[in-house]
C-alpha cells in the first residue's frame, strides 16, 4: 500500500506540475492576428481546466501489469499501467497515469480468464474522499484462482451519493465498454432498463470520441440533448470529471427556440403536429409561393435589349425546384441560372461577356424584380403561423395527409396577429425549426447524444437529426419509460425519423443501480407497458430494499413525512417523488414538520440531503433512498392509464439503496405480485 500512495503522491506533484506549465505559457507575439491570439488563449484556458485536480476524485482506479509472450526491444515483456481520468505524465515525459480511453486502458476494462489480453494482473483501488484505502487484485491467468465479484466495485456502485450524477469510469463493464468505445462512424441506439447505466455510457461515449477524434470534433461540435433542465445540470459536471469541459448541452426545447413558447397544446393536437406527415404538409407550405412564369424576360444592356422567353424561364424554374436543394439557396441560384441564360444569348450574338458580366445582369432591377415575383422570400415562423391560423392554407396543404378532424385540432382559433404575439407552442417550435431548415440548412455537429429518447415525437428526432445529418449519434433510451403520447414503439422507428437509418440498436438489460427486489417489484408493471421488452435484472441483492407501507387515507401525507425522517436515517441522498398536483400539500407538511428540501436539480449536500420530485421530472434522476407517495395518484396524474403506468415505472426506478412506498388508496392492480410460471 505505502508503494501505491507513494505513486499516487508522485502522480499529484506531475499533475500540479502540468498545470503550472499550462498557467506559465507566454502567449505574448504567438498569434499573427488578434482573432487568432484570443483563440489561442481559449485553448490554453481549456488545456488548464482539464487539469484540475480534484481532490476527492482519484486520480487513478485501477492498475494492469501486462506480461507479453511476444516481447520486443519497443515491447518489454512486462509492462505496468495506472488507469485514470486523464493522462499525467512526469518530467521527463513517462507517463505516471494513463487516460482511461486510451488503447492501453481496453484492457482493464475487457481482459476476463477467458480472454485475458495479456493482463496478468488486475488491480481496482478503494479510495475515501479521494484518499487511497485498499485494493484487490485479480491473476487472469492463475488457473488455481477463483473468480469472484469484486467487493471494491460494488461498494463503489452502492457508495452513497450526494450532489449530481457520478461517472461510472471506474465500473465500467465489458458491455458497457464495448458501447463507449463504438467508432465514431456509426450511430448507436442503446437500449437500457433502469440502472443499466445508458446515460453515463452515453456521456463517457462522448468524452471517449473527444479523445480519440480531438481535432475533428473541436471543429465540429458536440452536443448532449437532454429531456429537461434539471436532468442537464444533473449530469453536467460529469464530462468535466472526465477531463471534458467543451461539449454543448440543450433540451429538444432549447434547439427550436426560434419563437417565444407562450401557450400549451391539446395532447390531439400535439399528437397531430408531432406527426412526421407534418413534414410533408411544411415542405408544401414553404414552396407554395413559387410560381410559374408566363411572361418573357427582357433585360437592358447599354443600347441592346436582351430578352428570354416565357418557356425558358419555366424549365429554369421547374429546375431549380427538382434539384431537392433548400428553398433559399433555390432563390439564389435562379438569379444566376437567368443571368446565365441571358450570357448565352450574348455569346450567340458574338459578344465575349465574363463572369462580372453575369453578375451584374443577375443583380439588375429586371431579374432581381422577376426572382421576387416568381419565387417570393418565405420567413420560416410567418409560413407556420399562417398555416396553423388560416384553415384554406392548412386544408391545401394537409389534401391527402391530414383528415378534416387533424386538420380542426390544430388550427387555431384565430389568426395570429404577428409572430411575437402568436400563441406559439412547444410542437409549433418544432414546426418553425422543420420550416428554417427547408429554406436553409441547420448546421450540424459531428456527434450528438439524445438521451431518454423514447418520449420524441418524429418531428422532435427530426429537429434532433438535423443537427447530426453528417455526423453520427448515440441515442439512450427505454421503451418501457415512454410518458408522451406520442412515445416511440420501436427504435429502428425512432432511426429511421433521426435519419440514421444505419444505426445499430444495443441492449442492456443488467442493472447495476437498482436493488434486485426494487426493479423486480417495478417490473410487474412490463407486461401492461411494454409488453416483449425483456425486464432488467440486477447484479445486486439488498434484503430490505423495498418497503409498501399502507396508511388510513386521510394520514397519507403525514406517513409520507414519516417516512422520509425513515430514509433520512440511512446516508446518501433521499428523492420523495408524488404526482405533480400532490407537491404543494407535501411542500407544506415538510415545512411544517421541519424538514428542508429541495427541487429536483440543486445540488443536494450534507446539510440538506432532501429533494422533492414532481413525477415529470423524475426520469433520469437518481437518489440513494427514494419514498414514492401514493402511486395510484401517479397513474392518475396522466392522460391514459398506459402512460400513467410508465410514469410510474419510471418513479419506482429510481433509487440505488431502498425504496419506500406510501399509498392510501389501492396500489394499481398491475402491480399486484404475480405467480410464478
Amino acid at each position: 500500500m505505502d508503494r501505491e500512495r507513494a505513486h499516487l503522491r508522485a502522480s499529484r506533484a506531475a499533475l500540479r506540475a502540468m498545470r503550472e506549465d499550462a498557467e506559465s505559457l507566454d502567449l505574448t507575439d504567438t498569434a499573427a492576428t488578434w482573432v487568432s491570439a484570443e483563440a489561442l488563449r481559449a485553448q490554453v484556458q481549456l488545456r488548464i481546466a482539464a487539469l484540475a485536480d480534484l481532490a476527492d476524485t482519484p486520480l487513478f482506479f485501477g492498475r494492469i501489469d501486462l506480461a507479453h509472450d511476444d516481447a520486443t526491444d519497443d515491447r518489454p515483456q512486462h509492462e505496468r499501467f495506472y488507469i485514470g481520468r486523464r493522462h499525467v505524465h512526469d518530467a521527463e515525459g513517462d507517463p505516471l497515469v494513463l487516460d482511461w480511453r486510451a488503447p492501453v486502458s481496453q484492457s482493464f476494462y475487457q481482459a476476463t480468464r477467458e480472454r485475458p489480453m495479456d493482463v496478468a494482473l488486475r488491480r481496482r483501488f478503494g479510495w475515501t474522499r479521494g484518499e487511497l484505502t485498499a485494493y484487490e487484485d485479480e491473476h487472469l491467468t492463475d488457473p488455481h484462482e477463483m473468480a469472484t465479484t469484486s467487493a471494491l466495485l460494488t461498494a463503489e456502485i452502492e457508495r452513497p451519493r450526494v450532489g449530481p450524477m457520478r461517472d461510472i469510469v471506474a465500473t465500467i463493464q465489458p458491455d458497457q465498454d464495448v458501447l463507449v468505445r463504438r467508432p465514431l462512424s456509426g450511430t448507436v441506439c442503446v437500449q437500457g432498463g433502469p440502472g443499466t447505466g445508458k446515460t453515463a455510457v452515453g456521456l463517457h461515449r462522448v468524452a471517449y470520441l473527444l479523445y480519440t477524434h480531438r481535432e475533428r470534433l473541436r471543429r465540429t461540435g458536440t452536443l448532449v440533448v437532454g429531456p429537461n433542465r434539471s436532468f442537464l445540470r444533473y449530469i453536467e459536471q460529469v464530462l468535466p470529471a472526465l477531463g471534458e469541459v467543451r461539449v454543448g448541452q440543450a433540451t429538444v426545447d432549447e434547439l427550436v427556440a426560434h419563437v417565444p413558447v407562450r401557450a400549451v397544446d391539446t395532447p390531439a393536437a400535439a399528437l397531430v403536429k408531432g406527426d412526421a406527415r407534418m413534414a410533408e404538409v411544411l415542405r408544401r407550405a414553404v414552396w407554395s409561393g413559387v410560381v410559374e412564369p408566363t411572361e418573357s424576360l427582357v433585360v437592358v444592356r447599354g443600347s441592346r435589349r436582351w430578352r428570354v422567353p416565357a418557356h425558358e424561364l419555366v424549365e429554369v424554374v421547374a429546375e431549380l425546384r427538382s434539384r431537392g436543394v433548400r428553398y433559399g439557396a433555390a432563390r439564389q441560384a435562379l438569379a444566376q441560372r437567368i443571368a446565365h441564360t441571358v450570357l448565352l444569348r450574348m455569346e450567340a450574338a458574338g459578344e465575349a461577356p465574363d463572369d462580372r458580366v453575369q453578375d451584374a445582369v443577375a443583380r439588375s432591377r429586371e431579374v432581381k424584380d422577376l426572382v421576387k415575383r416568381l419565387w417570393p422570400v418565405v420567413e420560416p415562423a410567418k409560413v407556420v403561423m399562417r398555416l396553423l391560423g388560416e384553415p384554406e392554407f392548412l386544408a391545401e396543404c394537409a389534401r391527402d395527409l391530414l383528415s378534416e378532424e387533424e386538420q380542426a385540432a390544430i388550427r387555431w382559433p384565430k389568426p395570429a396577429r404577428g409572430v411575437r404575439s402568436a400563441p406559439w407552442t412547444a410542437a409549433d417550435a418544432v414546426l418553425v425549426d422543420e420550416a428554417t431548415d427547408l429554406v436553409e440548412r441547420i448546421g450540424a455537429l459531428g456527434h450528438v447524444v439524445l438521451d431518454e429518447a423514447q418520449d420524441l415525437s418524429p418531428m422532435q428526432y427530426r429537429a434532433v437529426g438535423r443537427r447530426c445529418s453528417t455526423g453520427s449519434a448515440t441515442v439512450l433510451g427505454d421503451l418501457a419509460q415512454g410518458t408522451t403520447p406520442w412515445a416511440t414503439s420501436t427504435w429502428e422507428e425512432a432511426l429511421r425519423h433521426l435519419g440514421q437509418e444505419d444505426g445499430v440498436v444495443e441492449e442492456l438489460t443488467q442493472g447495476f443501480r437498482v436493488p434486485e427486489e426494487v426493479i423486480a417489484f417495478a417490473s410487474r408493471l412490463l407486461p401492461a407497458i411494454a409488453p416483449g421488452l425483456a425486464p432488467a435484472t440486477s447484479v445486486r441483492r439488498s434484503p430490505g430494499a423495498l418497503r409498501v407501507v399502507r396508511a388510513p387515507l386521510e394520514e397519507t401525507t403525514a406517513a409520507t413525512v414519516r417516512a422520509c425522517r425513515t430514509a433520512l436515517e440511512n446516508e446518501g441522498s433521499i428523492g420523495l417523488i408524488a404526482a405533480d398536483a400532490r407537491l404543494p400539500e407535501l411542500a407544506a407538511a415538510l415545512a411544517e414538520a421541519g424538514l428542508d428540501h429541495l427541487e429536483p436539480g440543486r445540488e443536494t449536500s450534507a446539510e440538506c440531503r432532501l429533494t422533492l420530485v414532481p413525477a415529470s421530472l423524475a426520469k433520469g434522476l437518481e437518489y440513494d433512498w427514494v419514498v414514492v407517495h401514493e402511486p395510484a395518484a401517479v397513474v392518475a396524474g396522466e392522460p391514459d392509464r398506459r402512460t400513467g403506468l410508465r410514469r410510474l415505472y419510471v418513479v419506482l426506478t429510481r433509487p440505488v439503496s431502498g425504496l419506500l412506498v406510501v399509498h392510501g388508496e389501492d396500489l394499481p392492480e398491475e402491480l399486484a405480485e404475480r405467480p410464478r410460471p
